[in-house]
């Protein structure tokens, strides 16, 4: 799909200013969709919203559907007589520029558990409807992953393979007496989501009223300890006899990692999934569609061809290269579905056959200016290399901010990039690479906050193949200051990126 010239910003929820520990959908999400509505940007790109596993990753979720409870808002269910003036004003002090997800998780959840049996008590007969129409329209997904969530922490957090024989096997007597056993659980786990998506739902809405679209990120896997694959066992790459992964998806030796990327997560069984017409795969686009406008693939060339792990492996260098379902999952799901507002993450080791699939549905690929620099006039990264159906960005979620990877740069490198660009000006080299991506050809742009601010490596979200310690970054109220978005605000209209008005209807 082609999209207009135009630009955003890149912020997870959780980076979001707040009190109580966590970015959330509250007043500081709205202030931050007004930010970029003065500032004429037309996207807000944020990462996977699915309630979070061990090391806190939105790449390794519970649930491929589900929403993060931690985004909550408690002012919003205070303001909803869910909870007490009392209740948020005795809560520990947090971490004002990071996230402690541990301190976060136990003050929060007894928060949100409390925020339910209120619910249930006092809620009028309109909020209980809404309630139960919620349940009813996601009873696909959200009975499996309530019950799942119920029984993991019945079984004290532990991987679902380990649970007794019966409910790892979904045995249909031992699941109708859980169902009896954990209801009381099991609602508040529903009234999570049911306030997740009313107040995601909300923002959304109001970001759209402001020309803001959402642009959403689908993870191509999923977490083996997922209601997903508890649910659907048959769509994964399983031990018959453990349930463990049987091969482990994962990235051969690249630019982040000498040894690769080994994700851990299951592998697709997608001759399975071909029979089914890839229907969770179709499920899943589904309702991702409505509750964000614009969806970025991530790890897109894994459809072309995926590196698969053996078991067993500790890095990911002894695996395998396997075709993927190709053009036929992109078939079925426009079949479905319509065209969809895809953008395709096609980093990496890309073949051409990869760049084929890619440009046979239209969907715009990325550009990395932090890549553009390494090599020689044939670098793709490059904006005279560009076409215009693509994505440009000064990095990723997995990248070091601008000025981390500068610093960390030879004096050769450095002085490759200033040759290119004339000069390293006055303002920073993170202006100057946003001027650059801004002045391509490249149909968007996307800038994280944290380059917007020029922020150094203690700002960074992620670095790939650490298992802990990433997506802790917070940023301040007073940071989203005025200056700096009439700055962006004047490139962006100099660019040729700011909102064009629509023809007149007469």
């Amino acid at each position: 799909m082609l999209f207009p010239r135009s630009s955003g910003l890149l912020l997870h929820p959780t980076c979001l200013p707040s009190p109580h520990g966590i970015g959330d959908l509250g007043q500081a999400a709205y202030d931050f969709v007004n930010f970029l509505a003065a500032a004429d940007q037309q996207f807000w790109q944020v990462l996977p919203l699915g309630p979070t596993g061990y090391g806190n990753s939105p790449y390794m979720c519970y649930s491929a559907i589900a929403g993060n409870p931690l985004l909550i808002s408690l002012e919003d269910l205070r303001n909803q007589g869910l909870l007490t003036d009392e209740d948020l004003n005795s809560l520990p002090e947090f971490p004002r520029h990071t996230v402690d997800f541990d301190q976060v998780v136990a003050t929060k959840i007894p928060l949100l558990e409390k925020a339910a049996i209120n619910f249930q008590a006092q809620a009028d007969e309109a909020d209980l409807e809404e309630f139960h129409q919620f349940c009813q329209h996601t009873a696909a997904w959200l009975d499996d992953f309530a019950l799942f969530m119920a029984l993991k922490a019945a079984n004290d957090g532990a991987a679902w393979h380990t649970w007794a024989a019966n409910l790892a096997q979904r045995q249909p007597a031992a699941i109708a007496q859980q169902h009896q056993q954990l209801a009381a659980e099991i609602f508040a786990l529903k009234f999570q989501q049911f306030e997740f998506f009313r107040q995601w739902s909300r923002l959304k809405a109001f970001a759209n009223e402001q020309g803001i679209q959402i642009i959403g990120d689908i993870p191509i896997y999923v977490a083996h300890d997922s209601a997903d694959v508890w649910a659907n066992p048959q769509f994964f790459e399983l031990d018959p006899e453990t349930s463990e992964p049987a091969f482990m998806a994962g990235v051969p030796p690249d630019y982040f990692s000498a040894t690769g990327q080994l994700w851990g997560n299951p592998t697709y069984a997608w001759d399975a999934m071909d029979k089914d017409r890839y229907c969770w795969w179709v499920s899943r686009f589904r309702r991702l569609l409505d509750f964000v406008d614009v969806i970025r693939v991530d790890h897109f060339r894994g459809f072309e061809a995926y590196w698969q792990v053996p078991k067993g492996e500790e890095t990911a260098e002894n695996g395998e290269w396997i075709a993927g379902p190709g053009a036929a999952l992109f078939e079925v799901v426009a079949q479905e579905l319509g065209r969809l507002p895809i953008l395709a993450e096609d980093l990496g080791d890309i073949t051409p056959e990869v760049i084929e699939l890619r440009d046979q549905f239209e969907f715009p690929g990325m550009k990395i200016l932090q890549f553009a620099f390494g090599s020689d006039s044939d670098n793709s990264f490059l904006p005279f290399n560009y076409a215009r159906n693509c994505v440009v960005y000064t990095g990723t979620h997995d990248n070091d901010t601008v000025i981390g990877w500068y610093e960390q740069l030879s004096d050769y490198e450095q002085g490759r990039i200033s040759s290119y660009l004339g000069c390293i000006s006055p303002d920073g080299i993170h202006w100057d690479l946003i001027r650059l991506g801004l002045s391509s050809i490249a149909n968007q742009m996307i800038i994280p906050l944290q380059d917007l601010f020029g922020l150094d490596t203690s700002a960074r979200m992620n670095f790939p193949g650490k298992p802990e310690g990433n997506w802790v970054w917070r940023y301040q109220a007073e940071d989203l200051n005025q200056g700096v978005g009439d700055r962006l605000r004047q490139l962006t209209h100099l660019f040729g990126r700011n909102p064009k008005p629509r023809p007149s209807q007469d």
